[in-house]
């Protein structure tokens, strides 16, 4: 089966051309630069005013299963994520029972086989006892080992020191960090909770899971990471001085490295009013310095992953009080478009956004031929109509909790059409039915 995209601009490797690609079964057999001569093929796709662009690669999901599937499940956020051109995610442990051993990973795996919609990886769990299962990952196999060293939704808490020395000095693989100190939070909500009682505002959120939580345990992090020359990927950053931290760190072990997510960019302490639960998630989104830091960060460099930490759960449960009221937002359908408004309002260039969204992810979690426009490489592509915006409704929401926060807003840009392995799943901004998702393949070397 060959596919035949045409005419379109080609955005990849910080330039854009008129062009476009063949696709013959799973793998990308040409890239074309007109003035050229197109060949046939069993299906043409006629990109005349579209961009063209590697799949995203989302380094940071929660999808839920198994445990919580009234929230979502792989098939459902699968498929929101193909909507919004991700053809690649790398999902978190903390689902019920959680992924700490090898054997409950793979019944993760054998389940997104049967049913996801795009690539995925699943990071193993670190526990202050599974390290034996550590030892036994195969590294070429999974995306990298998550450490909680801050509580979120699950009880995945590794705060034994010993047990963090252990991982860091005995791994070489990845480890992605949660980086929020506990004993600060719980501090700062026992204040909380004396002053508001159960009426805590959520415009408290950042008060109490505070920068000085994150800069605390994002410090340990690093001090970790240096003593024992680790691979380590810091996750959702919040601060500006945690930016600095890795700054510097990386001067001494360039294997320190920081994602940031979208929502960051987008939103700030001043949006609590507007947004309340709705924007709760943790590391909490912090102050407008903080995002003007993100973004500087993200243009220049020091941080080259940009995803979402998609977080799904039901309306009903975020319309709890503050300490009921879980943390994460679904993000993962509107994440390109996000970055597209940050590029309208000048902040990035369309190549910085396919370079933090797709080519970077890539080469940090050095995933096999995927993330870029090549010859040879898995065609996961998705062209995207930037004259056009799209107005966020309920009905157009695949997640299955079917809501957004940003429901009634205006996105710019929609991606119409979707590829996976070489595979329509998304034609004219609708999913085709074919789940078309493998298993992600990393490059390993001692």
């Amino acid at each position: 089966m060959t596919t035949l995209i045409r005419n379109c601009t080609v955005i990849n490797e910080g330039v854009s051309f008129k062009g476009g690609v063949l696709i013959d079964n799973e793998y990308i057999s040409e890239v074309f630069c007109e003035p050229c001569k197109y060949p046939e093929a069993d299906s043409v796709i006629d990109g005349n005013g579209l961009l063209l662009l590697p799949g995203i690669i989302d380094d940071q999901v929660h999808f839920r299963e198994p445990g919580n599937t009234h929230k979502g499940d792989i098939e459902s956020e699968s498929k929101a994520a193909i909507l919004g051109g991700v053809t690649s995610f790398m999902e978190m442990p903390n689902t019920n029972p959680p992924a700490v051993t090898l054997e409950e990973l793979e019944k993760k795996y054998d389940i997104a086989a049967r049913t996801s919609y795009a690539n995925f990886s699943f990071y193993l769990g670190g526990s202050n006892d599974n390290y034996e299962e550590i030892e036994k990952a195969n590294p070429q196999d999974i995306c990298g080992i998550k450490l909680f060293m801050g509580s979120s939704t699950g009880n995945m808490l590794v705060d034994n020191q010993l047990s963090l020395e252990r991982i860091f000095a005995g791994t070489k693989m990845l480890i992605a960090t949660h980086c929020e100190e506990e004993s600060v939070i719980r501090s700062n909500l026992k204040d909380a909770s004396e002053k508001y009682g159960d009426n805590i505002p959520f415009s408290m959120h950042p008060v109490i899971r505070s920068r000085e939580a994150c800069i605390e345990s994002t410090k340990k992090a690093v001090d970790l990471a240096l003593r024992n020359n680790s691979s380590l990927h810091i996750l959702h950053i919040s601060t500006k001085e945690e930016i600095e931290i890795i700054k510097e760190a990386q001067k001494i072990n360039p294997k320190i490295t920081g994602e940031v997510c979208v929502h960051y960019m987008l939103l700030d302490s001043t949006s609590y009013g507007h947004y309340g639960s709705r924007m709760k998630c943790n590391p909490a989104i912090k102050d407008e310095e903080d995002r003007v830091a993100i973004i500087s960060a993200v243009k220049s460099g020091i941080i080259k992953v940009v995803a979402t930490d998609h977080a799904p759960h039901t309306f009903e449960e975020k319309q709890k009080n503050y300490s009921a009221a879980p943390s994460g937002l679904p993000l993962i359908q509107h994440s390109f478009q996000i970055m597209w408004k940050l590029h309208l309002d000048g902040h990035f260039s369309i190549y910085d956004i396919t370079d933090r969204m797709s080519h970077s992810p890539a080469e940090r979690f050095r995933v096999y031929k995927r993330g870029y426009i090549r010859k040879g490489y898995f065609a996961d592509l998705f062209l995207a109509d930037p004259s056009v915006n799209e107005v966020v409704t309920k009905e157009s929401l695949a997640y299955k909790c079917k809501w957004s926060p940003f429901e009634g807003e205006v996105l710019p840009s929609k991606i119409l059409y979707t590829f996976v392995n070489g595979v329509q799943v998304v034609k004219n901004g609708k999913v085709t039915g074919v789940r078309a998702g493998s298993r992600l393949k990393f490059i390993y070397e001692e």
